[in-house]
């Protein structure tokens, strides 16, 4: 993750004085360290992935940064089995850097768990430019396409969609109707 993504995630944790985040993909714990730099300082991360290994590595990390071992909440196994388990409009951020080819499930999914106000933030939404190219077919591209119409679509989300990184699909729930 490249420096410019971590400082938006700080910047839009405290934008919405997060208290509850929810990420999927730890990786080694950069995002979920900018999440958490961002969050007010009860706040707690609940990070998913499907390694466990990653989580280990991501707690190290944030060991290493200084935060206490209650701040992040690691959940080893599959987003969407997962995220169902997770309380409805109790979230203020949900970030997705998980399967490509799940991030319309899990948009869906996070459009539960947000309370209103909340931000979905969806990572590398440009694919190397191959969402643009109609001409690419693949599972992860016209994922990443139908969670983008997804949200555009959707009169209860208002999108941005940055160009730092890979791309990240930002929009905040306003309504839920």
């Amino acid at each position: 993750m490249s420096r410019s993504v971590a400082a938006v995630l700080r910047m839009l944790a405290a934008t919405v004085s997060a208290q509850a985040v929810v990420e999927v993909g730890t990786g080694a714990g950069v995002s979920g360290a900018a999440l958490l730099s961002g969050m007010v300082p009860s706040g707690v991360l609940t990070s998913i992935d499907i390694e466990a290994e990653h989580q280990r590595v991501a707690r190290d990390t944030f060991s290493a940064l200084g935060y206490d071992h209650t701040r992040a909440r690691l959940i080893a196994g599959r987003a969407l089995d997962v995220l169902p388990r997770l309380s409805d409009a109790a979230y203020d951020l949900v970030f997705v850097d998980g399967d490509k080819s799940e991030y319309p499930a899990m948009l869906a999914q996070a459009k539960r768990l947000l309370r209103v106000g909340g931000l979905v933030v969806l990572d590398n939404v440009l694919w190397g430019g191959r969402v643009a190219d109609a001409a690419q077919r693949d599972s992860e591209t016209v994922a990443l396409r139908d969670a983008a119409t997804m949200i555009k679509d959707d009169d209860d989300w208002i999108p941005a969609l940055l160009t730092v990184g890979d791309g990240l699909l930002i929009a905040q729930l306003h309504d839920r109707t």
